[in-house]
């Protein structure tokens, strides 16, 4: 065993994943199950038609407390937070000065406190931002001893009613403190699937009993990594240090829904986030060179990420930041980004893998339809 692989981190359910023969790999520094017997493909069709449980509790999870938590917030981000209802949460972008992403992430507001999940591989740099930026008299309070579980899929709200009665009149987007088998934990409505489903933060200590509730039920099977990538990108949902990172901003990366009105150009609360200037000029003008686009891949073989897309002359346009062979489409998807004069539904592209050029076609996202729970 060499010294990273001792060094990685183990997650409080690490034990429940060896008893079901996950295959373990390294991932943001923790030990991490990317499949287990099942199979990927198998786990990714079985999400879609029940109910996959998912072990994130490498993402960092933290709160931030204090009069002047959301404000503060609001600073760091082009997005409503002051006016985040309390019991509801919201998609985030960290920006850079020059109007990149530093990462996303998600915040429920919980009236005394905000709940705030980011990414395991930018935790730290996250958590050094917050606390550079952050008004003094905001603690912040990183929960070390919590895992995480998403559970996703049609079956998913109806299991969970099961146990958590509570959770049955949620919708997208809810996040609440609900009581699982006697233990208080932080239940969302949301995922990473384009699944309905659920997040549930639960006190390390209680996370193997609780775990084992969810995995009695017939419904649920455990899924590794490599669906949740499968899964996710099928979906249209981009992967940070993949298909968004600290080069790309949001207009480039399409992700304007993700830009709230009132802090837009005219809005209310206009600007005041980190490379406002440059983010809102590139709504304005459209005036960008590149866009994320999705891609069908029109033969049978996959396309990865790096692999470089060509127009109908061989010249250079792009590059895929994700591909897989979209189980639930039924034929291979990426993710990429292509000069913004191509970023035209029906376009065909070549993506070159091993010295072939593969034709794709320009496909709007999500390549399945999302079915999250609006009520």
């Amino acid at each position: 065993m060499s010294q990273s692989e001792q060094n990685l981190l183990k997650t409080p359910c690490y034990d429940l994943h060896i008893e079901a023969g996950g295959k373990m790999v390294p991932f943001a520094g923790y030990d991490m199950p990317v499949q287990y017997t099942m199979g990927v493909k198998k786990e990714h069709l079985h999400t879609r038609a029940q109910a996959g449980l998912f072990d994130v509790s490498h993402m960092g999870q933290l709160t931030l407390t204090g009069k002047n938590a959301a404000a503060g917030l609001e600073t760091l981000v082009p997005v409503d937070i002051i006016d985040l209802p309390k019991g509801k949460q919201r998609y985030a972008l960290f920006t850079n000065e020059q109007g990149g992403l530093l990462d996303d992430l998600m915040v429920s507001n919980f009236g005394d406190h905000l709940f705030v999940v980011v990414n395991a591989a930018c935790k730290a740099q996250d958590i050094a931002h917050l606390q550079a930026n952050l008004p003094n008299d905001v603690v912040i309070e990183v929960l070390e001893n919590r895992a995480l579980l998403a559970l996703q899929g049609p079956k998913a709200a109806e299991v969970l009613a099961r146990l958590i009665p509570e959770s049955a009149d949620m919708v997208f987007m809810d996040s609440r403190v609900l009581e699982f088998a006697g233990v208080d934990c932080i239940v969302g409505r949301a995922g990473y699937t384009g699944e309905d489903g659920f997040e549930i933060s639960i006190p390390a200590e209680h996370a193997e009993r609780l775990t084992r509730l969810l995995l009695a039920e017939t419904e649920v099977e455990w899924i590794g990594l490599g669906a949740r990538d499968s899964l996710r990108l099928e979906s249209g949902l981009c992967l940070y240090g993949h298909d968004i990172d600290q080069t790309t901003t949001p207009v480039e990366a399409s992700l304007l829904w993700a830009i709230s009105k009132v802090r837009r150009t005219g809005g209310e609360r206009a600007g005041g986030f980190p490379g406002a200037d440059i983010i809102l000029d590139q709504i304005a003008t459209k005036d960008v060179s590149r866009k994320r686009i999705g891609m069908l891949g029109l033969g049978k073989a996959p396309v990865r990420e790096g692999a470089e897309l060509f127009n109908s002359d061989g010249i250079k346009i792009g590059v895929v930041t994700s591909g897989t062979a979209g189980p639930t489409k039924g034929s291979p998807i990426a993710m990429g980004y292509v000069e913004t004069a191509y970023a035209v539904l029906e376009t065909e592209v070549y993506a070159e893998v091993r010295g072939k050029k593969l034709p794709m076609r320009i496909e709007k996202m999500p390549f399945v339809e999302q079915r999250y729970y609006r009520g």
